[in-house]
């Protein structure tokens, strides 16, 4: 079964390798530590600790084959791949909400590092869809539940 490409700026692809690391050196100690304290106490049947540590022990070791996975399907876009004349995956975009009078900056990623936290969404949401391939001044309408947005493609950065 082909894997699904995983799209990653160089600085969300340090973010996942040091994630794994840190799962694979400090957690999963940290895991079996509490484990073998657990087993400790006795009866692991009815032990709500050996329980825990099991369950956060199964989501870790989920996690790493999650990050590995991801890792060995990466693309790294560069910033000299980034186009300023068009919206592509890595492009800072700043545009303007036309109903709101307000301006927004997204940085357009991948899935694996979207945070709409930190204004980065993905080339796959409604936001991230409608941007990619357009050009600065171009008004653009995006589709989400609760009907339509128009921007205005202020700029496009790198």
């Amino acid at each position: 079964m082909n894997e699904k490409e995983v799209i990653l700026t160089p600085e969300g692809l340090k973010k996942l390798e040091e994630e794994l690391e840190h799962l694979k050196s400090v957690k999963r100690r940290e895991v079996a530590e509490r484990i073998k304290v657990a087993i400790g106490y006795g009866d692991i049947s009815e032990n709500s600790e050996y329980e825990d540590a099991k369950n956060e022990q199964a989501f870790i070791e989920g996690r790493v084959i999650t990050l590995e996975k991801m890792l060995r399907n990466a693309r790294i876009i560069n910033n000299d791949e980034v186009d300023t004349d068009t919206v592509s995956i890595g492009s800072i975009v700043i545009v303007e909400d036309l109903e709101f009078k307000e301006t927004i900056e997204y940085a357009i990623v991948g899935t694996a590092e979207s945070d709409p936290f930190q204004n980065k969404i993905s080339n796959e949401s409604p936001v991230g869809k409608a941007l990619l391939g357009k050009k600065k001044g171009a008004i653009v309408d995006v589709q989400v539940p609760a009907g339509i947005i128009q921007y205005k493609i202020l700029d496009i950065k790198k």
